[in-house]
């Protein structure tokens, strides 16, 4: 399916925000039309109830549980829709024109909006082995996870500014960067956010630009840190990209909500959201709402991981970073690959949480698994077992706290037959029986470009 418009992607995907403005109450969305056909609003923070338990993946907006895995693709553009409202702020779609080149070692993109242009320029290192068009990792503000290593793969290393697209100095940052004087300094996206669409118009210059020898169809991306958050949000919003690795993302990455302010209420004391959305400005302001009220949003962070599905991911955590939460990510990750596990391909989604080490630094004791990913699902042809769900904590995966629900036996699931750079299903070509996501030749897949309408969005910010 080809990126479309704001306003009218989910018109054409059988999703669609029906009516702009609140319906009734200020802060109250939709309604939205949900994957069975029938009308839910967004509500305000007020109006949404408690659920105590990581909430249920497979639970549609309507109530109803998905029986088919080609369902997952409804499932997802309904959580990116609340994702968007509730915390990330809203994904502008591709704008009329995205220009670039390519230099030999650096991709510029520009971009035009509304009598508005920016431009930003993306360092690449082309590979010391294999043979172009080469598979190339997209590292949000650097790469974490043995650069060299990659290129001696024959995997292309591309450094993402992300700074210069959406400044994170501390919360005063809030509407500074290129993609804000593109869009104005009130748009309700994040930093995060506006990350992620610069990444997406970063692939639409190398899926139009050959000389830059990289493969748009065999594209990865990876970030430590903070940018390890921005990282799982990019994956989770762009289908073209084929394998999603945060690094030691902690909250607002790989950890839960809920999770991690039940570790800090029985210590130690980790990043919860009434702590980050003072610090930063990763998140739409608006998020504010929940400090004190994870349990009312109707996602968490496994339903975030959960939009790659049935891409590839691969969370790399560090149990010696407990201000991460370690308890949570691994909790958190843990949930999220029952999704994988529902559409019949758990060995697409991968955890490795150890923590010999001091944060972002790479000592190689997890190069195994991230060697494994990569040659499976980036390069292609790996046979490595990518069958990972370790730590060395000393805690379990408590599902019956957090994870409650029962894994569907889903209709379908591991029914497309393996192929493409990664052998794993194309996200792009799944149809559910509304029409969700259909069948495309074309280069572009699907892309949550436009999960919400932003002039609705944008009255979250103002709810009481």
């Amino acid at each position: 399916m080809r990126s479309l418009g704001l306003g009218v992607a989910l018109t054409a995907s059988g999703l669609l925000i029906a009516s702009c403005g609140s319906a009734g109450n200020p802060g109250e969305l939709g309604p939205v039309t949900t994957c069975a056909g029938t009308l839910a609003a967004f509500p305000g923070v007020g109006a949404l109830p408690v659920v105590a338990a990581l909430p249920d993946p497979f639970q549609a907006m309507d109530g109803t549980r998905i029986a088919r895995a080609d369902q997952w693709a409804c499932r997802t553009t309904e959580i990116g829709a609340q994702a968007q409202t509730y915390e990330l702020g809203t994904k502008p779609p591709k704008p009329a024109t995205v220009t670039g080149s390519f230099d030999g070692s650096n991709i510029t993109v520009n971009v035009s909006s509304g009598g508005k242009s920016i431009s930003f320029t993306a360092a690449v290192t082309l590979p010391t082995s294999g043979t172009a068009p080469y598979p190339a990792m997209i590292g949000i503000g650097g790469i974490s996870i043995g650069p060299a290593t990659l290129n001696s793969l024959g995997v292309a290393t591309i450094i993402f500014p992300n700074d210069t697209l959406a400044v994170e100095v501390d919360g005063s940052s809030r509407g500074m960067g290129a993609f804000y004087q593109l869009y104005g300094a009130n748009h309700p996206a994040g930093a995060m956010m506006a990350w992620a669409w610069g990444v997406s118009r970063l692939i639409d210059v190398i899926a139009e630009t050959p000389a830059a020898q990289i493969d748009p169809a065999r594209l990865g991306v990876t970030g430590c840190s903070r940018n390890g958050k921005g990282a799982l949000i990019v994956g989770a919003f762009d289908d073209r990209i084929a394998l999603t690795i945060p690094q030691e993302s902690g909250s607002g990455g790989s950890a839960s909500w809920r999770v991690s302010d039940w570790q800090t209420a029985n210590g130690p004391t980790v990043q919860t959201l009434s702590e980050i959305t003072g610090e930063n400005v990763w998140f739409r302001s608006s998020f504010s709402q929940f400090n004190d009220a994870s349990t009312k949003l109707p996602f968490d962070h496994h339903m975030i991981e959960g939009m790659i599905a049935p891409r590839a991911l691969l969370v790399i955590e560090n149990t010696s970073q407990v201000w991460l939460g370690d308890v949570s990510t691994y909790t958190d990750s843990m949930a999220a690959h029952e999704i994988w596990q529902a559409l019949g391909i758990p060995d697409h989604m991968g955890v490795s949480q150890i923590g010999d080490h001091d944060h972002c630094v790479w000592n190689g004791s997890q190069q195994p698994e991230v060697t494994a990913y990569v040659q499976k699902f980036l390069i292609g042809g790996g046979t490595a077992d990518t069958n990972v769900l370790k730590t060395d904590g000393d805690y379990t995966f408590d599902q019956a706290t957090w994870a409650p629900w029962s894994i569907p036996a889903l209709q379908g699931a591991a029914a497309a037959a393996d192929g493409g750079a990664g052998g794993m299903p194309d996200a792009g070509l799944v149809s559910s029986d509304a029409g969700l996501v259909s069948s495309d030749a074309g280069a572009d897949r699907t892309s949550h470009d436009a999960a919400v309408d932003m002039s609705v969005d944008m009255s979250i910010d103002s709810a009481p």
